[in-house]
């Protein structure tokens, strides 16, 4: 009587990638687990009434008011871009003053919500997760809860709060600023004249486009923060898995925007 045995290698090839699956299965429900606890904490704490006032404002500061220049400068160039290839594209097939509904619709419903989180991304979440991660890594989060305070109360809340309030107004910034951009290099570019350029916007304006951005703008002020929170609690490995963490962040926050940024149409606008 023989017996068949399954050579190593055959076995190798068939583990390995029911591995990398169960690996991937694993990481996935790790990080949902713990940012489902992260999103409790801070809603406990702003339950209680544990977060500090000042230290909101100041991470309203460090969030809003010190982006505004970076946030003014991309919203500056997405309205001209968009009002030159609307330009280039449309001059001499439809009306030129449909521009400026191309333009307003361009900017507010996507350039001016997107591009101002794809920014803060770099230069508020980065920060966050490095920030958090070195202090996770150098044991000063251990040392809050060895005083029996909450870390999440004192350094994550704050955060979460001053990303939903600061990144709408930022979003409604750069698409005031957007817009007179591109109105102001369709006439220099195009010659079209700044009435007949608001003629077009105010044509096929609507409403809910405003409402629709700005809650764009508060679902990625809450994501930012939450991300960057959670990835920079994860650090571990010193300055190295600091480096590590931050780069997964960014990559991480990024994705998030583009995936939520494509599941807004279907949701709000059928």
């Amino acid at each position: 009587m023989s017996t068949t045995r399954t050579s190593p290698l055959r076995q190798r090839l068939v583990d390995r990638p029911l591995e990398s699956i169960g690996r991937v299965a694993r990481n996935v429900a790790e990080h949902a687990g713990q940012l489902g606890i992260l999103v409790f904490g801070c809603a406990r704490a702003f339950v209680t009434m544990k977060v500090s006032a000042r230290s909101v404002l100041q991470q309203i500061y460090v969030i809003g008011v010190q982006s505004i220049p970076i946030v003014i400068v991309t919203a500056v160039l997405a309205g001209i871009v968009t009002s030159q290839q609307g330009g280039y594209q449309f001059q001499g097939a439809v009306p030129l003053y449909v521009l400026g509904s191309i333009v307003v619709a361009s900017v507010v419903l996507e350039l001016g919500p997107v591009l101002t989180a794809i920014v803060l991304v770099g230069r508020v979440g980065a920060r966050i997760t490095a920030e958090l991660g070195t202090m996770k890594v150098s044991e000063q989060i251990d040392a809050y809860h060895a005083l029996g305070r909450d870390p999440v109360a004192i350094l994550a809340a704050p955060r979460v709060l001053a990303g939903v309030i600061a990144v709408p107004i930022l979003v409604a910034i750069a698409n005031v600023v957007g817009v007179l951009a591109g109105m102001v290099a369709a006439r220099l570019t195009l010659g079209l004249g700044y009435e007949s350029f608001l003629y077009g916007a105010r044509l096929f304006w609507h409403n809910w486009d405003l409402l629709y951005s700005l809650t764009k703008a508060v679902v990625f002020g809450l994501s930012i923060p939450i991300i960057s929170i959670h990835m920079g609690l994860r650090t571990r490995g010193g300055a190295a898995g600091g480096g590590r963490t931050t780069t997964a962040s960014v990559m991480f926050m990024t994705l998030t925007i583009l995936i939520l940024d494509a599941l807004f149409p279907p949701l709000l606008l059928q």
